[in-house]
């Protein structure tokens, strides 16, 4: 068994945001959905999935995160026979912990597609009452979490899980995983909206730009389009859309990455299967190549080869000093 790491010291603000970024759940409990697939628990090749301790405990159900801060303060927490210390991380699949000497049960990875009714919440807590998307599956699955938002009068696919580095990556804005959505808006769509929506409108929080844009369906009183996102902001589609004079009437995604919505009832969950899996994490595997650079990269890879190995010595400080200079920022097309 390998040792658990101490993590280093981080500012109040990074710790609110790795909160928020970190997903644990409590292994599945009864009997399995008749509907999964004999692969779907196979336990998929992912990164270490090491989180606080007290937000492992947390998850595992021994109260609050300041409570299971307690707990590992007064010493009453061990992961692999080493008393642990505030701070900690452990990764719980593949460690033991235990509290007060009773080992928590080891935590099975989880991952639903789920297909969002209108009315429904993406958040974990919410203090009204109202109905959220995690509310859609049996508590046998554990502690899940949405991986995304979608509004509430939106709907289509999320993906719950209790992964934590997975939600990580697809939640994070520079991983850039394509999210596919279809949209019915008021009025007739011109196909210089098109150009417009791919080119960027401005928002408060700045420019904001759709991946690909389709128009699927154009009519004088309705339109629908097949609109693709990398980065997704509060109720991006809604305010781009309203800026170019068009109200949103219904609006739907139909694809995360790989993972695709399909014939799945509104209400209704499935897990995902291995392949799936295998290829979200692919897919947020590294940040994408920014597609203006894209080609440069490669004629410089292919020009490398032809290179003269016998570079003088006098052009290399030339060199360094060309390719050291920070490239200046620049936004998708």
């Amino acid at each position: 068994m390998r040792p658990f790491s101490r993590a280093p010291k981080r500012s109040a603000g990074e710790t609110r945001a790795a909160a928020g970024s970190v997903f644990s759940g409590a292994p599945l409990r009864g009997k399995k959905p008749a509907a999964k697939p004999s692969d779907a628990g196979t336990e998929p090749v992912s990164p270490s999935q090491e989180h606080r301790l007290q937000q492992i405990l947390a998850a595992a159900g021994f109260g609050s995160r300041r409570a299971c801060e307690q707990l590992i303060t007064d010493g009453r927490v061990e992961v692999d026979g080493q008393v642990a210390r505030l701070g900690d991380r452990a990764d719980a699949r593949t460690q033991v912990i235990r509290v007060d000497g009773e080992a928590l049960p080891k935590m099975r990875p989880v991952y639903l597609a789920v297909n969002k009714p209108k009315g429904y919440l993406c958040t974990s807590r919410d203090q009204q009452g109202r109905r959220r998307v995690i509310d859609l599956v049996p508590q046998s699955f554990g502690r899940v979490f949405p991986i995304g938002r979608l509004d509430q009068e939106s709907e289509g696919l999320i993906i719950l899980t209790n992964d934590g580095a997975l939600c990580e990556r697809l939640a994070h804005p520079r991983f850039e995983v394509a999210k596919k959505y279809q949209v019915q808006v008021a009025g007739l769509v011109e196909a210089e909206l098109v150009d417009q929506l791919k080119k960027g409108i401005h928002v408060a929080e700045g420019v904001v730009q759709a991946d690909e844009v389709k128009i699927l369906s154009p009519h004088k009183k309705s339109s629908i389009l097949e609109i693709t996102l990398r980065e997704g902001k509060n109720r991006e589609i809604r305010r781009m859309l309203a800026r170019v004079g068009h109200k949103v009437l219904h609006l739907k995604r139909v694809a995360v990455g790989p993972v695709k919505l399909g014939k799945l009832a509104a209400g209704d969950y499935r897990p995902l299967t291995n392949e799936e899996i295998s290829r979200l994490y692919s897919a947020a595997g590294r940040p994408n190549t920014p597609k203006a650079a894209a080609p440069r990269a490669a004629k410089s890879r292919a020009s490398a080869g032809k290179e003269s190995p016998a570079t003088p010595d006098r052009q290399k400080p030339d060199l360094q000093k060309s390719h050291g200079r920070k490239p200046p920022r620049r936004r998708g097309v």
